[in-house]
């Protein structure tokens, strides 16, 4: 059905129908990162070249050193959510309460990752922040009783004598209130887990709902990415030209390798500019700015254009930050709970359960597993919520989702083993846990970061519309639910934001719940979407439906039947015994036939 947001290299981060098509690369041969052909032809061979296959495991050391390269792949995402949060809940200048949420986000995305493969799915899937939650959660930011204050109030604060905790207040009360929204609307991801009614749920989503609901992240998030850019023009330029560099232009450059194999030396060729675009794109930005900043070549002084550019402005917070810190449950203390804020989280949350059902399917083909099923993609979804609620319970201010990018990873690597996400998993918690690792990254001249926004939020857009590849874009019918949803998305939370105040129903809770729903822009794009094409008449090939189906049974006849790689451990023969079992659908013995079989 359709591809989800993508990662900084250019290429869309997960399919979100279920679809063999984690980045836009198993059955469409125009991936923009350009790693088509290795990929597509794992996928061919079904994993039977795999090295390491998804029950194996591998040495220690290669599960450490591929676990620690599927961090890397991740880290450009993760380390963009708090980054994007920090100014609409009013962190400001606060840089330590910043790298105090990378790590936070790090450590939970470790314990969500070792919970999805030990007990959701038990397929190799690191989870990680997801950007469906920032589209509800910047329209729920945006009511007048949370915008932050104005920025002479705080000067006079701090003027007044008033204690730093008072003035911590401001971000943390915003925080609580994401937290508390996170945390009840993914509940509605563990129904949908726990009771089977994801198969339900996608019968009767087609591309023309998911297309405008994606689009839409990548579209409303324009000003976040001009922001960062604009602070200088030039910085965010070469960061654009160099990730376009490393994952366009040398995509197909392999860097030789010197590697020891079956007790002899050998040369091996690797993909590292395709697989660290983002990473190298990054780097290379800093270090130019880094040397700009030793040689004085940029102004020295706050009120001039180009200052945010310096890496100097936060080296204080890496001295200040802490080596070692726990993040904990409640540490923004406790969440605050609104219908406005529930009802609208839960549309990222819907859209976040659909993004991730092609990730298990996509998976599976790269790990050399068969077709997941129906309990176990339940369970998945069901643990992704558990996940949310985790991240919504230590405050990242974000949930947790899967990343395709890491599953693109199994097919270049060859190791498809589960134990090498755990690796990961571990190494993301730890690395989390030192302070000062975060505060790294708070030296990221702003600029850098609004160069990788271009690429990564335009790479969202343009993956929304992907979504169309299945669809008969010469029916009128079509074209007409894709405008007008699209449209509509756009213009009705600006003319909201244009006009504050205008809903007034006498009830204060009612009109937040309104104002939340009607400037969140995914979910007037996907509401539009999903309604129109389920009442406008029109055949499964011409929504995109039928063609959908077929491409995710394509070449499961030569999957393995073996499918106790997803039982949960340890308590199949109690399962066995047991005939309440059978029907739960997130157990091996559940008896109903795969959901996607009755598509």
């Amino acid at each position: 059905m359709a591809l989800r947001e993508p990662d900084l290299d250019g290429s869309p981060r997960k399919s979100l129908d279920g679809s063999s098509q984690p980045e836009k690369i198993v059955i469409d041969d125009r991936h923009p990162g350009g790693m088509e052909n290795s990929m597509e032809n794992g996928l061919q061979r079904n994993g039977t070249d795999l090295v390491y296959s998804i029950n194996d495991r591998p040495p220690w050391y290669l599960c450490i050193l591929l676990g620690f390269q599927h961090y890397i792949l991740a880290f450009g995402g993760i380390i963009a959510i708090p980054l994007i949060l920090a100014e609409p809940i009013c962190i400001g200048d606060n840089h330590e309460v910043k790298s105090q949420l990378i790590s936070t986000i790090f450590f939970v995305s470790g314990m969500c990752t070792l919970l999805q493969t030990t007990v959701g799915t038990r397929l190799p899937i690191l989870q990680g922040g997801t950007f469906s939650f920032i589209t509800p959660t910047l329209a729920i930011l945006a009511l007048p009783k949370w915008r932050c204050p104005n920025q002479s109030t705080v000067l006079l604060s701090n003027t007044t004598g008033i204690l730093p905790d008072d003035r911590d207040e401001v971000w943390k009360s915003r925080m609580r209130e994401i937290q508390g929204a996170i945390l009840v609307a993914s509940l509605l991801q563990l129904v949908l887990g726990f009771s089977g009614l994801v198969g339900l749920m996608l019968k009767y989503i087609g591309p023309l709902a998911i297309a405008p609901t994606i689009n839409l992240i990548g579209l409303s998030l324009f000003l976040e990415a001009g922001k960062k850019s604009g602070a200088h023009w030039g910085i965010a330029s070469l960061t654009v030209c160099l990730i376009l560099l490393f994952s366009q232009y040398l995509s197909n450059f392999n860097v030789p390798l010197i590697t020891y194999k079956d007790k002899k030396w050998n040369v091996s060729q690797y993909p590292l500019f395709r697989l660290f675009s983002a990473l190298f794109g990054m780097c290379g930005s800093w270090l130019i700015c880094f040397l700009l900043t030793f040689f004085n070549a940029l102004p020295v002084k706050p009120e001039q254009y180009g200052y945010l550019a310096r890496t100097d402005i936060n080296a204080h917070v890496v001295t200040t930050a802490p080596w070692f810190r726990i993040p904990y449950p409640g540490q923004w203390g406790l969440p605050t709970v609104s219908v406005s804020s529930v009802l609208g989280m839960m549309a990222g949350v819907l859209a976040s359960t659909v993004e991730s059902i092609g990730d298990y399917y996509a998976c599976a083909r790269l790990c050399g597993a068969p077709p997941p099923p129906t309990h176990a993609i339940n369970r998945g979804v069901a643990v992704e919520g558990l996940g949310c609620i985790l991240a919504a319970v230590w405050g990242t201010g974000n949930g947790t989702t899967s990343y395709s990018q890491n599953i693109a990873a199994l097919s270049i690597t060859k190791v498809g083993s589960r134990l090498v996400l755990r690796t990961a998993g571990l190494l993301m918690i730890v690395l989390g846990l030192f302070g000062k690792f975060g505060a790294i990254f708070i030296t990221v001249p702003e600029p850098v970061f609004g160069g990788m926004f271009l690429v990564m939020f335009g790479m969202i857009a343009a993956v929304g519309i992907s979504n169309l590849q299945h669809v008969d874009l010469n029916s009128s019918r079509n074209l007409l639910i894709l405008g007008f949803s699209t449209f509509s998305g756009l213009v009705l939370p600006a003319w909201f934001h244009s006009n504050p105040g205008i809903i007034d129903t006498g009830f204060t809770e009612l009109d937040q719940v309104i104002t939340v729903l009607f400037t969140t822009n995914m979910f007037i794009g996907g509401f539009f979407g999903f309604v129109l094409d389920n009442t406008i008449p029109g055949t499964e090939r011409e929504r995109g439906i039928k063609n959908w189906c077929k491409e995710i049974h394509q070449d499961t006849s030569s999957c393995e039947k073996d499918q106790s790689c997803y039982d949960l451990p340890f308590c199949g023969h109690l399962l066995q015994k047991l005939k309440c079992f059978q029907h739960l659908p997130f157990v091996q013995t559940f008896k109903r036939s795969d959901w996607t079989a009755q598509r």
